[in-house]
């Protein structure tokens, strides 16, 4: 792999703008070179050193025997001679702000040399960019370093408190072993003293060794537990005959950290989010159990984990720019035949971006300290989770992927065939079938779509270097591929492609005609094996992505008492497209839980309460994602949030009188179905292109696009947006009510739920896409994790 792919493939994608710009430098390169092929580069090189030999002519002569001077070794080496130096690279400090790095061009005036000198002032720019860059990161990292040790700090002393170890820090038997080793001493010491000075030494061991530092000196435990001390003490060895006033028998110095601590209120649950609805909320007290101590530790165990994360990512950067600089410098040396690359990596070494070590440093402390207090010192384990493997993808799954994907086509095929073969679409009870069981499977086509085009979106994302799994909160290393999501939705694929064939197969077959009701049970049996893998908890299926999957799930149904993550908002937009599905599970709670299936009659939509849920359902999803605007107005006080959640009660509110329409025909209705979905409609699409994805911008350098880019084609964007308008009003098939003659209605519903369906993926890409910029524009490339403790820094500067 060439260096350029290999540096882009390392770079923290967040970070990009601030790493070397080394393609524009190769590019400076190139035009340096085709100028001296274009103007005969070996004839200036001739000329130059013919001025080079004059020049010498008129120096002293060096003699023909070497001058070292061998007596004196600690002599300065000689100077380079400057005639012979191509760059000078000096340390300037301009008006007070950060020392810069400039490079003197020295061969300016040859042929060529303006394009040189053009070079190295880019070359400068992008070293000290990298430079500055890194060191405020460094100084970043070393300030949550801070943070952390006084974490730590006080996690220790939360141990020794719920746990108190038998033997550490207990005062008494420390107290008395400390005496028995002055007594011991003392009896050493008064077999080779005079009497005299025995007398006037005897008391000053007890004052020096029990004066400890206190910082608590109203324990109500003191005075008894100091007056045991005191007559311990007293009897040790019969050497100590006096009671020393001044011992206090305090909790040993480590816990006095803990007056100072209080617990932050991390925790998101209804129970907090109605407290700090209500202002109750704030630092608690300690509570010194072992849940507390359980809870804490998984906290600041993930902290330490994302800190070497950063901490490495860091370092890796540094060692990736560095790297760069002196690949771009060899390569300039080859191309001008100069020696210019040495003197400009010497001030590379001693920049702080190459001699600095404070990050090496603190990955070793961090290390050491997590090995030792999160993984009972065994250095594999604790090794194992500050540095997860990434999965590599293994063959197995590429060639499940494609058995899968093939007879998926497969049955797609057969399916065809035995519909045409039969002559099913004519027979009397097509129009049954189509009534009672294609919602039924619809819903496992509905899901397999959706799946198919978010494993689409990976495959993009990771091409076009969208850092998804940092956005989406994943765990390190449990991200799934766009291959591992093919293969789910395939293979969920040819488990509802088998149980139409086979639903299809048994109807036909006269040897099964009297087991029509146990036909009707193969989607049900579907539904529910697919929901009991979802719910498994054995580590079976990529259990970590299923966990992760039903919480944000769960946070959305219960919205606004969960604190809204990008993952909630996003999963709850993808739920707003899937309308027709939670109809579908409607239908199948109807179908099956009032006898149809038994019957094969669909009595469902002349039920008054199915038709009432019709309307319920229908909306959840957007109840949910309104619910979640209104929670983040109400926190970070952003009035975008505002006009989002109006966006979505216009939705509700066309989707409400669209499905009333749909129900029941008449003038009011479709008029007032037209104008709220037209209304409902324009907004969305409007908040789709302008704030989604960032598009339409008047002062763009990218024609009503946005400034950054990630796909090369402009095209692609354009195309979105047409596609997306188009998508948007697929409402239209409601209000018009197109009938298609060789369609089923059902069947129409549900390519205009597929038709959303894809709108949404489309729409995921882009999203995802402005908000990774969103992310680069402001460096963010690490999730903040919330430390347990609440540490007052004035009390102890107080005390």
């Amino acid at each position: 792999m060439k260096f350029g792919k290999e540096f882009k493939s390392q770079m923290v994608p967040e970070w990009q703008e601030a790493y070397v710009d080394y393609d524009y430098l190769k590019t400076l390169l190139k035009e340096i070179r085709l100028h001296k092929q274009r103007n005969g580069a070996s004839s200036s090189s001739a000329t130059a050193s013919t001025i080079k030999r004059k020049l010498t002519l008129y120096r002293a002569f060096s003699g023909l025997i070497p001058k070292n001077n061998h007596n004196n070794p600690s002599s300065p080496t000689r100077i380079p001679d400057i005639e012979n130096q191509t760059i000078i690279v000096s340390s300037v400090k301009k008006d007070g702000s950060k020392p810069m790095y400039e490079t003197m061009f020295l061969k300016s005036g040859e042929e060529g040399g303006e394009q040189e000198l053009l070079y190295f002032r880019r070359l400068d720019d992008e070293f000290n960019k990298v430079n500055n860059f890194y060191k405020s990161k460094v100084e970043e990292v070393l300030g949550e370093a801070a943070v952390l040790n006084k974490q730590m700090e006080v996690l220790i002393a939360f141990r020794v408190k719920v746990d108190n170890p038998k033997g550490l820090f207990d005062v008494s038997k420390e107290i008395s072993r400390l005496a028995s080793d002055v007594a011991t001493s003392t009896a050493a010491l008064s077999a080779s003293t005079p009497s005299v000075a025995r007398s006037s030494t005897s008391r000053s061991f007890p004052l020096d060794v029990i004066d400890e530092a206190t910082a608590n000196g109203h324990d109500q435990s003191k005075n008894s537990k100091g007056g045991e001390d005191e007559n311990e003490i007293k009897t040790i060895n019969n050497v100590m005959e006096e009671k020393p006033k001044n011992i206090k028998a305090n909790r040993p110095p480590l816990l006095n950290i803990l007056d100072r601590v209080k617990m932050n209120n991390t925790s998101e649950t209804p129970r907090s989010t109605i407290k700090r609805f209500l202002n109750v909320t704030g630092p608690t007290e300690l509570n010194f159990s072992k849940e507390q101590l359980q809870r804490v530790e998984d906290q600041l165990k993930q902290a330490l984990i994302e800190f070497h994360h950063k901490l490495r990512l860091l370092k890796s950067y540094s060692y990736m720019n560095i790297k760069a600089i002196s690949k771009i410098m060899k390569k300039y040396d080859k191309v001008t035949s100069r020696n210019a690359s040495r003197l400009y990596l010497q001030m590379v070494d001693k920049s702080y971006l190459s001699s600095s070590d404070e990050v090496t440093k603190l990955i070793e402390r961090v290390e050491a300290t997590f090995i030792k207090h999160f993984s009972n010192s065994n250095r594999r384990i604790g090794m194992s989770a500050l540095k997860p493997v990434q999965r590599k993808e293994r063959h197995r799954v590429t060639f499940s992927l494609g058995f899968f994907a093939g007879c998926t086509a497969a049955l797609i095929l057969a399916l065809i065939l035995i519909i045409r073969a039969r002559n099913i679409v004519d027979k009397p009870g097509a129009t049954q079938y189509m009534e009672n069981m294609f919602p039924l499977y619809s819903l496992l086509g509905f899901i397999v779509l959706h799946m198919l085009m978010y494993g689409g979106n990976i495959y993009f994302w990771r091409r076009y270097r969208v850092n998804y799994a940092f956005i989406f909160g994943f765990k390190q290393g449990t991200e799934l591929s766009y291959r591992q999501v093919f293969l789910l939705s395939f293979g969920l694929g040819v488990l509802a492609l088998a149980g139409v064939i086979a639903n299809l197969d048994m109807e036909m077959d006269p040897k099964t005609l009297d087991y029509k009701g146990i036909t009707e049970l193969i989607p049900v049996g579907l539904v529910v094996f697919v929901i009991v893998v979802l719910l498994c908890p054995l580590n079976i299926i990529y259990r970590s992505s299923r966990f992760f999957f039903l919480v944000c799930l769960f946070h959305c149904l219960c919205a606004p008492l969960y604190k809204v993550t990008l993952p909630d908002f996003f999963l709850a937009d993808q739920l707003t497209s899937q309308v027709q599905a939670f109809r579908s599970l409607e239908f199948y709670i109807c179908y099956y839980g009032w006898g149809d299936y038994k019957r094969r009659q669909n009595t469902c939509k002349t039920n008054d309460v199915f038709n009432t849920f019709y309307f319920i359902v229908a909306v959840i999803p957007y109840c949910s994602r309104l619910l979640q605007c209104l929670r983040r107005l109400f926190e970070e006080k952003d009035p975008m949030q505002g006009f989002n959640g109006l966006k979505y009660f216009s939705t509700i509110v066309a989707v409400s009188i669209r499905t009333a329409y749909s129900l029941d025909k008449g003038f009011v209705w479709e008029l007032l179905a037209w104008i709220t979905s037209a209304i409902a409609a324009i907004f969305a699409t409007y908040w789709d292109l302008v704030i989604d994805w960032g598009l339409l911008q008047r002062n763009s350098k990218n024609w009503l696009l946005r400034d950054k880019l990630l796909v090369p084609y402009k095209s692609v964007y354009f195309g979105a947006m047409v596609l997306n308008v188009l998508l948007r009003f697929a409402w239209l098939q409601t209000v018009l009510n197109f009938q298609v003659s060789f369609l089923h209605r059902e069947a129409l519903i549900t390519i205009v739920a597929s038709l959303e369906i894809i709108r949404r993926g489309i729409w995921s890409f882009f999203r995802l896409e402005n908000e990774h910029l969103n992310n680069v524009g402001k460096y963010r490339a690490f999730k903040s994790v919330p430390l347990p403790f609440n540490y007052d820094e004035d009390e102890e500067k107080d005390q």
